[in-house]
């Protein structure tokens, strides 16, 4: 009887908690608009550079030939009539490289493009315009650019870079994340960031990361050896034992200086001594 009760009692509590069980899982779904929404990481591989764009100009272009002056490259995919989202990453990625010492052009190049077929060069253009009227920084024009392409094209290169979007039924608008690649001079996604706010140290380490060393200064080069990339915190993070290599080898190379005019005051003292003893 007790048994039976109990059994009873458990097949109750499982009835009242379906609906609830049901409106979590429910809960957890993303919405419709959504589903297909987001970034699939693939780091390590190349994108296709023979694809050709629109430049804000009206000129046609390749990725190769904007990646042939051997730099690294922020890739920054948008659409140019969103109305909110893109213009707070466009917004961002000027405030970060702004605050970067190395200049657009110069050291790296970022590329702009958009994923709606529809947008053509003249909005890119004017998009560009707004930018660099704020961007009062020598060449950025020529390093930044801002592409339009057909929906083949863009499909290829989005899909190359794990960037999914997802048009909204009846709107002139797109379900899409936000996130801005690395590219190494060869085209290889090196690393990505992600959201509306990126720190100029973590541009500045994606960017010595893509050009593998090859960009800053000899003291800037030592201060980003010390940092790697943390999924988790979506940012660069000190590493002890890099720090501590580095810590090390600033000590040996001290000491070394130290014993090193050390050395050469006592031999230096005892020349002196030698020849006021030979003068007497």
């Amino acid at each position: 009887m007790y048994s039976t009760n109990v059994a009873h009692a458990l097949v109750l509590t499982c009835m009242l908690l379906q609906p609830l069980m049901v409106f979590a899982q429910l809960n957890k779904q993303k919405p419709q608009e959504v589903q297909n929404v987001g970034v699939e990481e693939h780091l390590g591989d190349t994108i296709p550079l023979d694809l050709t764009f629109a430049t804000s100009e009206g000129d046609s272009v390749t990725l190769a030939e904007l990646m042939q002056d051997d730099k690294p490259v922020i890739l920054n995919p948008v659409y140019y009539n969103c109305p909110m989202l893109c213009s707070m990453v466009i917004n961002a990625i000027y405030q970060g490289v702004e605050d970067v010492k190395w200049n657009p052009g110069d050291d790296y190049n970022i590329i702009t493009f958009s994923f709606n077929p529809d947008e053509d060069y003249r909005l890119a253009a004017s998009v560009k315009d707004s930018i660099m009227q704020k961007f009062n920084r020598e060449g950025a024009a020529e390093g930044w650019h801002f592409l339009t392409g057909n929906e083949q094209t863009i499909r290829k290169l989005t899909e190359s870079v794990g960037f999914k979007y997802e048009k909204v039924d009846n709107k002139e608008q797109y379900a899409h994340s936000a996130a801005i690649m690395f590219l190494s001079p060869k085209g290889i996604i090196t690393r990505y960031l992600y959201g509306i706010n990126y720190k100029e140290f973590d541009i500045r380490n994606g960017l010595y990361e893509a050009a593998d060393g090859e960009i800053g200064s000899t003291l800037e080069k030592v201060a980003l050896y010390c940092y790697v990339y943390d999924a988790d915190s979506n940012s660069y993070v000190p590493v002890a034992w890099r720090v501590m290599q580095v810590g090390g080898f600033i000590i040996v190379l001290a000491l070394g200086i130290f014993l090193g005019f050390m050395w050469f005051g006592h031999k230096f003292t005892n020349n002196k001594k030698k020849e006021l003893n030979g003068s007497a």
